[in-house]
């Protein structure tokens, strides 16, 4: 089998395209099982699907096979002809370098970013769950995984992490001079979110309100950072107050939505409200921006502040790269190990068919009455014979043809010309 990765990313797509291909965790089985019925070559799959990517892990037949960009469109409702041009693909040890790079933080928004490695392992766990995932993949996400770790205690790239969330709360504070004094409505209550929340905490902000689909996690988060917890039925009570909106959530359709916000600005009179979607698909509607009050970023928007810092970063960034290079070659020697596994195997059958045939042979020989120094010397010139047979006929004909390669392949195999020179 072969490996391949395609997909899409923030370097390739802009978020109004990402957000289309996007896939939801709840119907990943599904998606896993539509890939495998129309795509048949595909025989183990796994997808990674973030605010900034969306990748498929594939062990093939062939790289020959069918086009799974075409099958992505399809899914997704989406035009083949707009989404090709965004796509990537790599295969073999490229696709599994790639993989490393976006296991470790290099391949992100966020150079060195902490969240993704843990997007990679939920990954690998879908994939397992959905029964997507077998022994070939399973290898190389373990690898993959190996590798990103030790960049992660290796190099210095996850020293001074910064993180989307962090990004957000540090562009809220451009915005808000005295931003302890901002009440803030955070719309989720995932990994990102939390993050968003303490940077926030950090900062001094003590107003807070934590609004999600499942009102359970909302209250626990906000009792952590002392805020109020409220379900989606509370978001248009919450907006109302709020200064500050950041929102991460899973949802594949818009929470709020324009006509919310607009009824919150009136009873705010217009006062302004800073927003940040850090969601793919997006969280806010896109026409939410174009109201006066509202000033609306989303993830791709915070380029700019990702930016400061990254110099210090990239040093630890080449000494990943390097790291990653060396677990490769690592790799890629123990593939070509692989390759002989079968030729080994088959030759050791063959020569033990030989032996257990020609010592059969000389038993009888000996309970026939021959003298057993006989029979093994017999023994020892059939079974030489019969396995240099083949070799001998082989070498002969690359001999008359002037196929020298394989001349010199079995001086090397059997050591013949150091054999020589002893003599």
């Amino acid at each position: 089998m072969a490996l391949l990765t395609i997909g899409l990313n923030h370097t390739t797509a802009p978020v109004d395209l990402r957000e289309q291909v996007a896939f939801d965790v709840e119907t990943l089985p599904e998606a896993f099982a539509r890939l495998h019925a129309a795509v048949p070559s595909i025989r183990e799959s796994a997808i990674l699907s973030t605010c900034n990517r969306t990748e498929l892990f594939l062990a093939v037949d062939s790289l020959e096979t069918a086009d799974i960009g075409t099958w992505l469109a399809d899914y997704h409702r989406v035009d083949a002809a707009v989404l090709e041009p965004h796509l990537y693909r790599f295969d073999q040890l490229r696709a599994a370098q790639h993989m490393m790079r976006v296991a470790a933080g290099l391949d992100s928004l966020v150079l060195g970013e902490p969240q993704i490695m843990g997007q990679f392992k939920d990954a690998m766990r879908s994939a397992r769950d959905a029964r997507a995932m077998g022994t070939e993949l399973e290898s190389a996400f373990a690898k993959v995984l190996s590798v990103a770790k030790r960049v992660r205690t290796e190099t210095a790239i996850g020293r001074h992490p910064v993180s989307v969330a962090y990004a957000s709360v540090v562009l809220a504070g451009r915005i808000f001079s005295e931003l302890a004094q901002c009440h803030v409505a955070l719309i989720g209550a995932g990994e990102t979110i939390q993050l968003v929340a303490e940077h926030l905490l950090e900062q001094g902000v003590t107003r807070l309100d934590v609004i999600n689909r499942t009102l359970a996690n909302a209250e626990v988060l906000a009792a952590a950072v002392g805020g109020h917890a409220y379900s989606l039925d509370g978001l248009a009570e919450a907006i109302c107050r709020a200064d500050i909106v950041i929102s991460s959530t899973g949802s594949l359709a818009p929470i709020l939505r324009k006509d919310v916000v607009e009824r919150a600005l009136k009873i705010r009179r217009n006062k302004p409200v800073f927003m940040v979607d850090l969601a793919v698909p997006r969280d806010i509607e896109p026409e939410v921006g174009a109201l006066e009050a509202v000033y609306l970023y989303t993830v791709d928007d915070l380029e700019a502040v990702i930016q400061e810092g990254k110099a210090s970063r990239l040093e630890a960034a080449a000494d990943a790269e390097r790291l990653i290079d060396a677990a490769l070659d690592d790799w890629q020697r123990e593939l070509r190990g692989y390759r002989a596994v079968d030729t080994i195997r088959l030759l050791r059958e063959d020569v033990q068919r030989l032996a257990d045939a020609e010592c059969l042979r000389a038993l009888k020989l000996i309970e026939s009455g021959k003298a057993p120094d006989e029979a093994i010397q017999q023994l020892a010139r059939q079974l030489t014979n019969k396995f240099l047979h083949g070799p001998t006929v082989a070498l002969r004909s690359a001999a008359e043809r002037g196929d020298l390669s394989l001349l010199e392949a079995a001086n090397r195999l059997f050591d013949l010309s150091e054999t020589e020179e002893e003599t």
